[in-house]
């Protein structure tokens, strides 16, 4: 346990100090004084109830893109379509809320909306699985060609068939929507934080519980070290990338709760913008350890409501140079990545 703790938090430790080296230099370079500025970042976010809130929000999504493209690493596959899965998830537990009766209280529908967002993901990752262990089709390309297929598809349903009028999202779901953090604890008020925080946090358990203590889990971890081996010892390969890019298409399909059910209630066009190609991000610093991906969700979150706050006395885009810098930092340490860059070579 100790080692595993190493290994995910150790990296991105010394990637945060390289980055804070490099953000002093750039704020120095904007006559400001590095202390205020990183000041001020902390306190528009875990420095006051609101911004918190929203670090919450933003690390849940990261959490369950994160552990997508985690499980994905640690078979050999770079999964980056987990934009489009996470927006699938959404748009299929929003039909589902939408055919829900009035009424139904949270405990009795969450099983339905989890199995819906599971599902829909899950699809979208499963044809590119299915393609590589068929013909060897790089899951790279897939992944990212089906990115825009299946949000176009999703965009073009919603708009032709779903819209409220004057809107560019569904109508509200019927039954079954998450509190707020803000409706139980009052300093929130305002925040996007929502219980799909808990449900993130019991998720990166159990893919935990299922890498290292599960039979499927081995077979996982052993084809990304070396399919060849794994084939020769039993396991099916072929099998394994498919169920593999099912399972993270999945998690970032779950992923598409913490807005649909726990937020606006309703699927909106672009919600997933930006956060299924930055849960590549942090499963890299992350590792591709479950632990550590939740500790470099809430990295990352912290950093981008952290460029809100600081906008005001330098550009927010500074934030996004030292997200770079400290991707840059982990990614070299990260031996999926090295097999993946020395095999695309």
């Amino acid at each position: 346990m100790r080692r595993t703790l190493e290994e995910a938090v150790l990296p991105a430790f010394v990637a945060l100090l390289v980055a804070a080296v490099v953000g002093d230099i750039l704020i120095l370079s904007f006559g400001q004084n590095p202390g205020s500025v990183y000041r001020i970042l902390i306190d528009g976010t875990w420095g006051n109830a609101y911004g918190f809130g929203q670090v919450l929000y933003k690390a849940t999504t990261l959490t369950f893109t994160g552990l997508a493209v985690a499980v994905g690493l640690r078979a050999g596959l770079f999964n980056i379509g987990a934009e489009s899965q996470l927006a699938a998830g959404g748009f299929l537990a929003a039909l589902a809320g939408l055919v829900l009766p009035m009424g139904l209280p949270a405990l009795a529908t969450l099983p339905i909306y989890l199995v819906a967002a599971a599902a829909g993901g899950a699809v979208v990752g499963a044809i590119p699985g299915a393609l590589k262990a068929r013909f060897g089709a790089h899951e790279v390309i897939t992944t990212i060609m089906l990115n825009f297929i299946v949000l176009a598809l999703l965009n073009y349903l919603t708009a032709a068939h779903l819209k409220v009028e004057g809107t560019l999202h569904t109508a509200e779901i019927h039954a079954g929507a998450l509190p707020r953090l803000s409706s139980m604890i009052a300093p929130f008020h305002g925040s996007a934080a929502n219980v799909v925080l808990l449900l993130a946090f019991v998720t990166a358990a159990a893919v935990w519980w299922f890498l290292f203590r599960t039979r499927r889990g081995f077979e996982l971890r052993a084809t990304g070290l070396q399919p060849a081996a794994a084939e020769y010892g039993g396991v099916n390969v072929g099998g394994v990338w498919w169920r593999t890019m099912a399972l993270s298409g999945a998690l970032a399909g779950i992923g598409g709760l913490n807005y649909v059910l726990g937020y606006k209630h309703y699927y909106e066009e672009s919600f997933a913008s930006g956060a299924g190609f930055l849960g590549i991000a942090v499963a890299i610093v992350g590792r591709n350890n479950p632990i550590g991906v939740v500790l470099a969700a809430f990295v990352f979150a912290t950093m981008s409501q952290g460029g809100l706050a600081v906008n005001a006395v330098v550009p927010k885009q500074i934030v996004d140079v030292l997200q770079a810098v400290v991707i840059i930092a982990v990614a070299a340490s990260v031996p999926e990545v090295r097999r993946l860059a020395r095999s695309s070579a």
